[in-house]
């Protein structure tokens, strides 16, 4: 039998959807933390419903990706940029190739915003094949020392304006629920 791809389809998440969402992104994570972060964030300011994506498999939503609204402080002025994350997979559908659907289905979708860049932390060995790069390459610092430099990544939605550089400043949410920094 072959490794076909999974009938998937990646779509904006409805707002009836977060507890289900949710409830995968913890059993994703195996964290209930994930939950308390999803909360925080989607009562804060950076969060658009319009960047909450799902990945949905025989009816079930089993995936989703989250792009929040974050700041670099520039030196000429603040620019908004996007954080992606988190981003979570169903347990038993890991190795499937959704996780990597999400990504390339939605980036393209962010193409026409205004923010210039997305950045994440993440693993420097899977990110990279999204476009991905280690943000000191660029000229970003990261928001904390508890970010490994290689996992500090960034990834421009079209060029790069000149002389974009300066640190990434996470939502409050992150701070307090204490999700900065691989764990």
């Amino acid at each position: 039998m072959s490794q076909d791809k999974p009938p998937v389809t990646v779509r904006t998440m409805r707002a009836e959807e977060y507890p289900p969402m949710r409830a995968v992104s913890v059993e994703a994570f195996d964290d209930a933390d994930i939950g308390t972060l999803l909360d925080a964030l989607r009562e804060s300011w950076c969060w658009r419903d319009e960047l909450s994506f799902v990945a949905e498999l025989d009816g079930e939503i089993v995936g989703h990706v989250l792009y929040t609204s974050a700041i670099v402080d520039a030196p000429a002025a603040l620019v908004d940029v996007l954080v992606l994350s988190p981003i979570g997979v169903r347990r038993d559908l890991h190795g499937r190739g959704i996780g990597g659907r999400l990504i390339t289905e939605t980036l393209p979708l962010l193409r026409d915003r205004p923010e210039p860049v997305v950045f994440l932390e993440g693993s420097p060995a899977y990110y990279p094949r999204f476009g991905f790069r280690p943000g000191a390459e660029l000229g970003f610092v990261k928001p904390s020392d508890r970010i490994p430099d290689p996992a500090f990544q960034v990834r421009p939605l079209g060029d790069l304006p000149d002389g974009l550089s300066g640190r990434l400043v996470y939502p409050d949410a992150f701070w307090r629920t204490d999700s900065v920094g691989l764990r």
